[in-house]
């Protein structure tokens, strides 16, 4: 076990201090790249699921499907309440979900400095900034761990421990389907050790959070759509080389801490961008081998590398997007907080540059690939008033799902008007209420960049 350095009471006092200066500053400076990174975007952080998120929000209590659980859009809605719309109530949930960790780490003493390099990441950043669930998963993530935590070191009473254990295990499933992979570790990991006091508590929160999912499908997913299950599960959408290399690049993404996109039309910049994660993954392997895990470290790495494979192997049968990134963060969250305890405990106060160097890129990328969402929106709301869209539902035609470049027009007015669907029916077209790349663009110039 690492023996911290010796000091004098002076010498520690002028260390904290430094610290906390430190962390007050990276605090704000990722709250301010935060805001940044979505008004320096061309469409604000969205994409085509996005779209789904807040038409969904629009119209709760009215369901619109169950692709996705209730409860980030209904957190959407919540905060239409409070005057905004769909769009900038989902901005507001990013921006207190990056605050509740910081605060709750702080006030809990609970992976603190760990938690502030973690939120200072690209990769997060990009997340709290994104119309996405992940953005609200993240600190329900964060409860869950605590809650584990007080289970493991016998400071919550058993039935205490398994009921908020379930109620962070439910909550996340609301929020993500892939939270199942997470119900499904924590039982394993009970069963594995069924004989300590903790073992039971987790068993029976799994088993509770199963009950959950089977509820959920049988009394709300197959209530409003009862082919979602055939619909969704294919068999061999893509064969084993192919998503073992998608395994590959998204680890290596997930887990670079400076720059989480690779260059979609490949180059050598790929290769610095995947062996800087590569070389991380390595010294993350060898730091949890040469330093024993505790009992919780223990528990946080075991949930989170089984989440991660299963998400690997759920490709095999589900239509999903290729790991990146985005659909890991619930599953790095752990690792990363633990790497950085590691980190902290070998290397002091010089982790906080690893920071500092994840701002600057992120810096560096949303000038270079810099928009205005603002100057966008306002364009777009004016179309759509002129034309007296704004308030009605809209269908936007493409031709090809594919078609990312014409897929942008949709995604940008769903950020003034989320009442819009996609078609694929060139009839279609021929409605007032139906628009096209051609009849937005004729009418209306829109400020672009080269990245997403």
């Amino acid at each position: 076990m690492l023996k911290p350095p010796i000091y004098n009471l002076r010498t520690i006092t002028l260390i904290k201090l430094k610290e906390k200066n430190i962390q007050i500053s990276l605090v704000i400076i990722t709250l301010v790249m935060t805001i940044l990174r979505f008004l320096l975007n061309e469409k604000g952080r969205v994409n085509p699921d996005s779209i789904r998120y807040m038409r969904f929000a629009r119209g709760l209590p009215v369901i619109d499907n169950t692709t996705t659980p209730v409860g980030y859009p209904a957190a959407i809605k919540f905060f239409t309440y409070f005057g905004f719309d769909e769009f900038w109530s989902s901005k507001v949930i990013g921006i207190l979900a990056f605050l509740f960790i910081i605060f709750f780490s702080w006030k809990k003493k609970f992976y603190f400095r760990e938690s502030i390099v973690l939120c200072t990441l690209f990769s997060f950043l990009s997340i709290f900034s994104y119309t996405m669930s992940e953005a609200l998963i993240l600190p329900f993530i964060f409860l869950f761990m605590y809650a584990a935590t007080l289970t493991i070191n016998g400071k919550m009473e058993k039935w205490k421990s398994v009921f908020y254990l379930s109620l962070c295990l439910i909550a996340l499933y609301n929020i993500r389907y892939s939270a199942l992979f997470t119900i499904g570790a924590t039982g394993l990991y009970g069963l594995i050790f069924w004989k300590r006091k903790y073992g039971v508590s987790f068993i029976i929160s799994a088993i509770i959070g199963t009950v959950f999912i089977v509820l959920y499908k049988f009394l709300f997913i197959d209530y409003f759509n009862s082919e979602y299950v055939q619909q969704f599960l294919e068999m061999g959408l893509h064969t084993t080389p192919e998503l073992l290399i998608q395994l590959f690049q998204g680890l290596c993404t997930t887990f670079n801490p400076f720059i989480h996109i690779a260059n979609p039309g490949g180059g050598i910049v790929n290769y610095g961008i995947y062996g800087i994660g590569l070389a991380n993954i390595l010294l993350l392997i060898y730091l949890f081998i040469k330093y024993k895990l505790s009992d919780t470290e223990y528990f946080f790495v075991f949930v989170s590398v089984a989440g991660i494979i299963c998400s690997y192997f759920v490709q095999y049968f589900y239509s999903v997007n290729p790991i990146d990134y985005r659909l890991m963060a619930p599953f790095s969250l752990p690792i990363w907080l633990v790497y950085f305890k590691r980190l902290f405990q070998v290397f002091g106060l010089k982790v906080y540059v690893i920071a500092v160097l994840s701002l600057l890129s992120g810096m560096l990328f949303t000038w270079l690939s810099k928009g205005n969402y603002l100057e966008n929106r306002k364009v777009i709301a004016e179309f759509l008033k002129s034309e007296k869209l704004d308030k009605v539902p809209l269908k936007f035609y493409l031709e090809d799902e594919l078609d990312l470049d014409k897929m942008q027009i949709a995604e940008l007015i769903s950020t003034v008007n989320p009442q819009i669907r996609t078609t694929f029916k060139p009839n279609d077209s021929l409605q007032k209420t139906t628009l096209t790349r051609y009849k937005v663009l004729q009418k209306v110039k829109i400020d672009k960049n080269k990245y997403q």
